[in-house]
């Protein structure tokens, strides 16, 4: 069983958050030549972030940004104003390098990096991850003790977008524990449906884009019937249409900037349409009526195996 979220105002609370990081950082357009020419790339993170704030503020609405490290260094203003506006600050590693490209070694000083940075700037415990792209998969699973002895308590990582589902409790995103050699984390996985037995991924980012914006609605509000917790995110620049173009391959680039333009007025509607809250509104009262036998969902430890999919 998974744990479901909270309710406001007669309507279930969801999950919605942001991946911060510069539009020519995502990973479909990697490369080291680029990698070197960050500090000399127009930046338009603070912005396009920025904007986003003032979408929730329009709306009441309270999200959790995942913060890249080096933008977090690059923009601390941006990073304490979303913290005095009620936000969760969580971690997105700090150089946007992919899990599976990083010995255990450098992903923990990674995220070690990430998170003290993060913590400097804010004043408070830093307890969530998201891997950049989504990389904690079957090839990099060993990534999650990592986190644990860091100190993170939840990992938002683990997409299983169009891959089988190997254990129905788990499909639809929500909050469950993984057991692991350190110890257990919390996984807050995106929200994917199931359709012909595959995962299909409807939780926002490209896939938000590249559905019209009533296909999504059914898609959620049909999870949302069947009492399943959403796990909502976009990122910055997908609100920046007039953001400069990158080269890369043709797929990248289709999937990249493939209707940017819709994205604000799609998010003015999710707002209007769903209820959401960070995402440490939702898990810490799940690890407290837990903490707690015989009140509230029995407790779900599930093992790393079934998670993910065959290599």
């Amino acid at each position: 069983m998974i744990c479901s979220g909270q309710t406001v105002q007669g309507k279930q609370k969801h999950v919605l958050s942001f991946d911060i990081e510069e539009h020519f950082q995502v990973a479909a357009f990697w490369s080291v030549g680029r990698r070197r020419e960050w500090d000399h790339l127009a930046s338009r993170v603070e912005r396009n972030t920025r904007k986003i704030a003032d979408l929730l503020s329009e709306d009441s609405t309270k999200a959790t940004f995942f913060v890249l490290g080096w933008v977090a260094e690059r923009h601390p203003g941006l990073v304490k104003d979303l913290v005095e506006q009620g936000h969760e600050i969580a971690s997105h590693g700090y150089g946007h390098e992919l899990v599976h490209t990083q010995a255990p070694e450098q992903f923990r000083e990674d995220v070690r990096r990430s998170k003290q940075i993060l913590e400097n700037l804010i004043g408070r415990q830093v307890v969530g991850y998201r891997a950049p792209s989504f990389s904690i998969t079957s090839r990099t699973k060993w990534a999650l003790p990592v986190l644990v002895e860091e100190g993170y308590r939840y990992d938002s990582s683990i997409y299983n977008r169009f891959h089988g589902a190997q254990d129905r409790s788990m499909t639809g995103g929500g909050a469950y524990q993984l057991e692991t050699r350190a110890g257990t984390i919390w996984e807050v996985s995106p929200s994917t449906l199931n359709a012909c037995g595959l995962q299909l991924p409807v939780a926002g980012g490209g896939y938000f884009r590249l559905f019209p914006y009533a296909a999504s609605k059914m898609f959620l509000k049909s999870l949302e019937k069947q009492g399943t917790q959403l796990v909502m995110y976009l990122h910055p620049w997908e609100l920046d249409p007039e953001q400069p173009r990158m080269d890369g391959p043709v797929l990248s680039k289709i999937r990249h900037y493939m209707n940017l333009g819709k994205t604000e007025e799609r998010l003015r509607s999710l707002l209007s349409d769903f209820r959401f809250a960070p995402i440490r509104d939702v898990v810490d009262p799940i690890r407290e009526c837990l903490a707690r036998p015989g009140e509230g969902p029995q407790e779900i430890v599930t093992k790393l195996e079934p998670v993910f999919s065959p290599s």
